[in-house]
């Protein structure tokens, strides 16, 4: 068991305390507690304009099922302690620890690049997934509408899209989101690591509650969109009981299909994750990183396709086993819907269909 050598009093609504040295930088100020003086409050969320110039990021991975995905936020306010993306945030100067959940960067053109992207006669039809690293409802979203502006874009193009969200704000959007269904052309994947209202809050301590996400499964549901639940990750020794169950609810609320990932902590994540554990659950931190260990050959992460998020080993198996039976027994697949490009439609600059295009639509 690896020790840990700082341990930062929790910050209320925040998923870490601390400010991990990037690996990237020569210099690192680790602030100390003084006795007398009160500890530093938690940050206040900073945005930051992001200029990018492309919107669209490909990946050749196969482990996941799309290789074309639209982050509108880089950081994430949500602050799930766990989250593989935080040691992204290092390419930008900034800590994968609080700066990861408090320094978000914002893609305000990310409408307008993306119609660029789609109206170019290179665009080749196919499945868009938001998001890739950080999640599109984060609590920006109500306020900035990024992510509904790009959905917008892509009603206009009929480009499909699959949602990834651990917020029930996905449901502002069922508007944009139904009239692209009915082409076949959008799909949502509601994650819910546990039920525990508790353990989710502490876990992830900006998303919604896991009531609220059963909620948005039902909503979108009703509403004749394709909508599944992912279980990501599942943490060995202290989520895994809850597969029987967060199946089950996912498929009375109306999921049609099911997948998971099993926990991997890449780089300053396992230090962070390790910590909370100390913290939030002291009983089952030497349970919890061993198991972690022995499904990744004695590591937190292993990058390996094919072995990164669903770990090898008996334990892994049993995993595998008992999610598997879980979606039989509720009568979920373990696969999204497929979805179409047939419906798709190329606009101009300036959002008008040709009048070719205008005729057939």
């Amino acid at each position: 068991m690896s020790a840990i050598t700082t341990i930062h009093s929790p910050l209320r609504g925040r998923g870490t305390a601390g400010n991990p040295r990037n690996r990237f930088a020569k210099r690192h100020v680790e602030r100390e507690a003084v006795e007398g003086l009160c500890p530093d409050p938690a940050p206040t969320t900073e945005f930051f304009q992001d200029r990018t110039k492309g919107v669209l990021s490909h990946n050749d991975s196969p482990d996941v099922p799309f290789d074309t995905g639209l982050n509108p936020y880089r950081g994430c306010e949500h602050g799930c302690v766990y989250c593989y993306a935080r040691p992204t945030h290092e390419y930008l100067g900034f800590s994968s620890g609080l700066d990861f959940e408090s320094r978000i960067m914002v893609k305000e053109d990310a409408p307008r690049l993306l119609r660029k992207e789609l109206s170019s006669p290179r665009w080749k039809p196919r499945v868009i997934a938001m998001s890739g690293v950080t999640d599109p409802y984060q609590p920006a979203e109500k306020r900035l509408r990024i992510t509904r502006q790009c959905l917008e874009v892509m009603a206009e193009f009929r480009n499909p899209v699959a949602i990834i969200t651990k917020s029930r704000l996905v449901t502002r959007d069922i508007d944009v989101l139904g009239e692209l269904a009915r082409h076949n052309a959008a799909v949502v994947c509601v994650s819910v690591t546990s039920l525990d209202p508790e353990l989710a809050r502490t876990l992830e301590p900006r998303a919604s509650a896991p009531t609220g996400r059963l909620a948005a499964i039902e909503e979108l549901a009703a509403a004749g969109i394709p909508v599944g639940v992912m279980m990501a990750p599942i943490i060995p020794g202290l989520t895994e009981h809850e597969i029987p169950s967060v199946i089950s609810e996912a498929a009375r609320a109306g999921a049609k299909f099911a997948n998971y990932t099993i926990l991997r902590l890449p780089y300053s994540v396992g230090q962070m994750f390790e910590e909370w554990l100390a913290t939030h659950r002291p009983d089952a931190r030497e349970k919890v990183m061993n198991r972690l260990r022995e499904m990744r050959d004695g590591k937190l992460t292993d990058p390996r396709f094919g072995a990164r998020m669903r770990g090898e080993g008996v334990h892994a198996e049993n995993i595998h086993k008992l999610f598997g039976l879980a979606c039989k027994r509720a009568g979920l697949v373990q696969r999204d819907t497929s979805l179409s490009v047939e419906a798709f439609r190329r606009a101009s600059g300036d959002g008008q269909l040709s009048l070719f295009e205008e005729e057939l639509a």
